[in-house]
């Protein structure tokens, strides 16, 4: 099956707290930049502390000679070796029913059935936060919370566009904006390339999106000021954040709290 014929998947970048979604990530195997050709699907989970910061991936990877089979190294290597990287691109649940199907696997099982397929939990060590930032809220909150989540894979151009329209990123100076397109600003620093904010309930929550790592990865920092007990909000925020990146190509690899 090549990638040319699925369905054109969600292409929004805008921000949903409310609402069911898929709680897996799905992934197609086997494409390429010279290659569409899907050779099967990846299925992955990621465990997280009560503060929503990364413990360990549950993984499964599917193709229709060898069926199921639990592949904590497979991803462990699309996120760090860069041949294993390319050939790995996220995509939608209905997508992936669309791609076992067609390779003959049938009606792709549900979640709950395909995590009894996760039989090699791969830990990813964490730490204590790191203060970043003061260390008292601003008046009128009582916590503030700063989280970075990790991507592997790379952004286009075009798709860093669609993500400033939809988070409608302020527009800045022109030298300023040549500097956030290319991930570095005037002082050699990482540079945010696309930001946003959502205020509900009287919480408020920001983000950052900026090349880390010598430019190796992509980071989302996370702000939240939290005026309320809104524990479910920002896990749904970070959630829902994760997931828009995802459907514009980047691979989460972790999520860490700094504050």
């Amino acid at each position: 099956m090549t990638i040319d014929s699925l369905p054109a998947g969600p292409a929004s970048a805008t921000v949903e707290v409310t609402g069911a979604r898929p709680q897996l990530d799905y992934y197609l195997v086997g494409v390429n930049d010279s290659d569409t050709t899907v050779e099967g699907l990846l299925v992955e989970e990621f465990t997280r502390d009560r503060d929503f910061v990364t413990t360990g991936l549950d993984s499964a990877g599917w193709t229709p000679q060898a069926g199921w089979w639990s592949s904590a190294s497979l991803s462990r290597d699309i996120r760090t070796n860069p041949e294993m990287l390319a050939r790995v691109i996220p995509t939608s649940r209905r997508q992936a029913e669309t791609v076992h199907r067609a390779l003959g696997g049938g009606q792709l099982p549900d979640e709950t059935l395909l995590r009894t397929h996760f039989l090699d939990h791969q830990p990813i060590a964490s730490a204590p936060p790191l203060r970043l930032g003061p260390a008292q809220p601003p008046a009128g909150f009582h916590e503030r919370r700063v989280y970075r989540v990790l991507f592997a894979k790379d952004l286009r151009p075009e798709q860093v566009a669609a993500l400033r329209t939809a988070w409608r990123t302020p527009t800045v100076g022109t030298s300023a904006s040549a500097a956030s397109a290319s991930g570095t600003s005037a002082s050699g620093t990482s540079a945010s390339v696309a930001s946003g904010r959502l205020d509900g309930h009287g919480d408020q929550f920001s983000w950052d999106l900026r090349r880390v790592g010598h430019t190796l990865a992509w980071g989302l920092d996370v702000t939240a000021l939290l005026a309320t007990d809104a524990t479910a909000a920002l896990g749904s925020t970070l959630s829902a954040l994760t997931d828009v990146l995802r459907q514009h190509g980047l691979i989460p690899v972790t999520t860490e709290r700094f504050s």
